[in-house]
């Protein structure tokens, strides 16, 4: 069994503050700020240059990115980590829909988070074809996976509901009109057990700042199944994603397997606090993570909803049918947060009435849970919320 009481232990976490935001950032791991001044200091400050070879940076994204596939139940050698979840959306996408040619749909849900649709639509304009971004409600997306479908592309937990899609379903349907399917695991990975692999996706993106603890602006991470691999023509042909970077050739020749999604430089500080982070989830099974996240969901859930009846749940009821996050509406839901971090409970608010709050075990127990419970209620009955100092809109809602 998992002793969280000691992973806990292992999260710089403030005094006085009951963190319900791992699912947008994750708290700061320990051992994070000594591997980066040893990466600073031993590394970058006494290699200098050197340590691309004899640090191994250069290798760094696909090392880390095994450690994340196994988080996300990818085969050994198929995740590679670089660069920002946007750029792995527009990536993933673009090597799907040049396996489709013949396809001009890309079919999404209207609960999609904004960014895979905006590159969505970016990408469209790119290409100057007649592609067709078709957005559905969530629950009509199987009913809308039709042979005119090139590729499907969903995230797997709903960012401001936790509702969570079936990955291995909704794939097979895909797969049975001829389908490709694309998985956002942005609210997934490090949150509840992924099998990408199993569940035959296509390709999956990620990011490591949520669940996975890496840090702000830590680097995201792309799978590209072993069917797709040497047939995935990457749509930015990156230095480092070249067959021979230190060739220099004058034309772009795609690296073997994974590796040809690879862009820019790596983000060497970056990875060494993402790597400190992925040293917690060693020997870590996601199964029991999760069994323990619906656990506490529902105590904050049953509390809630005790005693504060203006608020309802967002939620799907069924804790099998959401991820590790519990929402609940409110008509003046961005006032209500604020002032629930005013109080020292750490949530976030998503518009246009989302109180939304990460359920992260790792560092989260039922105290935090019960002491949630007690801002919560304080704030909604004592109407502490109907202040005007809650009203001013933060760049970061």
């Amino acid at each position: 069994m998992v002793d969280f009481t000691s992973i806990k232990s292992r999260f710089h976490l403030p005094e006085g503050v009951t963190y319900l935001d791992g699912n947008s950032l994750g708290p700061l791991p320990v051992a994070a700020t000594d591997r980066m001044a040893q990466v600073m200091q031993d590394e970058w400050g006494e290699m200098l240059i050197t340590g691309w070879n004899k640090a191994g940076w250069m290798a760094q994204p696909g090392v880390l990115g095994d450690r994340i596939g196994r988080l996300i139940g990818a085969e050994e050698g198929h995740v590679m980590l670089g660069d920002t979840l946007s750029i792995k959306v527009y990536q993933a996408l673009a090597a799907a829909l040049s396996l489709r040619p013949d396809r001009r749909v890309i079919l999404s849900d209207t609960g999609n988070f904004p960014t895979d649709l905006y590159m969505a639509e970016g990408l469209i304009k790119t290409l100057g074809q007649t592609h067709e971004l078709r957005c559905v409600p969530p629950e009509e997306v199987e009913n809308s996976i039709t042979d005119e479908v090139a590729v499907l592309m969903l995230t797997e937990v709903d960012y401001r509901t936790g509702r969570r899609h079936d990955m291995a379903r909704l794939t097979r349907k895909a797969h049975e009109t001829g389908s490709l399917a694309i998985w956002d695991l942005a609210h997934s990975a490090g949150a509840l057990p992924v099998d990408v692999a199993g569940g035959q996706a296509d390709f999956a993106v990620g990011c490591t700042y949520k669940f996975l603890n890496g840090g702000p602006g830590a680097p995201a991470f792309v799978y590209v199944a072993p069917r797709h691999t040497e047939a995935t023509a990457p749509a930015l042909s990156g230095w480092l994603g070249h067959a021979a970077p230190f060739e220099f050739e004058r034309t772009y020749r795609a690296a073997p397997g994974v590796a040809r999604m690879r862009v820019g430089t790596p983000p060497v500080l970056a990875m060494a606090s993402l790597e400190a982070a992925l040293d917690i989830w060693d020997g870590i099974e996601m199964a029991q993570v999760y069994a323990r996240a619906q656990a506490l969901s529902e105590r904050l859930i049953a509390g809630v909803e005790a005693a504060c009846p203006m608020l309802t749940l967002a939620s799907p009821r069924d804790p099998d049918q959401r991820g590790s996050q519990v929402s609940f509406r409110f008509e003046h839901g961005y006032e209500a947060m604020q002032a629930c971090i005013a109080h020292g409970v750490i949530g976030d608010f998503r518009a246009p009435d989302i109180m939304r709050f990460g359920i992260t075990p790792l560092y989260l127990d039922e105290g935090d849970i019960d002491r949630a419970i007690a801002v919560i209620t304080k704030v909604m009955a004592q109407k502490l919320w109907d202040d005007d100092k809650y009203r001013h809109r933060s760049a970061v809602t």
